[in-house]
């Protein structure tokens, strides 16, 4: 079976600050912008890897949610408990200072994990987790 991951999506509540971030801060390109206001639509990846992407979708989108469940939502994503992207990289400590010094919120630096690996810790606008691996 020939199987690989095209897309993951992550919410997001404000289209500039995404863009900022995953553009500014993680270097990422913009592959597709699409619609306006709350329900706005970006596509992001990074650099040289074509086939991998991430969809900054707005939370509000899905009609199958009720109200009720849009709170939570929101309520989760301002804690940084909704959503999680993990990404590596083969120097760790160099792009944890990149990201430092392009104003990436912070939320740990790199550690070594009791379970092997080391890695660091941001969240983008909308509050995501994004965990960062030390390759190798």
């Amino acid at each position: 079976m020939d199987i690989k991951i095209n897309s993951s999506f992550l919410p997001q509540n404000d289209p500039e600050a995404a863009i900022g971030f995953y553009r500014d801060v993680l270097g990422f390109e913009i592959r597709n912008d699409v619609g306006k206001g709350d329900m706005h639509w970006i596509t992001v990846g990074p650099e040289g890897q074509p086939d991998t992407s991430i969809v900054l979708y707005p939370p509000g989108a899905n009609p199958g949610v009720t109200e009720d469940e849009n709170k939570t939502i929101a309520e989760m994503m301002a804690k940084g408990t909704f959503a999680m992207l993990v990404l590596s990289t083969p120097d760790l400590d160099a792009t944890f200072e990149q990201i430092q010094s392009r104003g990436g919120e912070v939320v740990q630096e790199p550690t070594e994990q009791p379970y092997g690996i080391r890695d660091c810790a941001v969240r983008d606008p909308a509050g995501n987790m994004i965990r960062i691996n030390q390759l190798g």
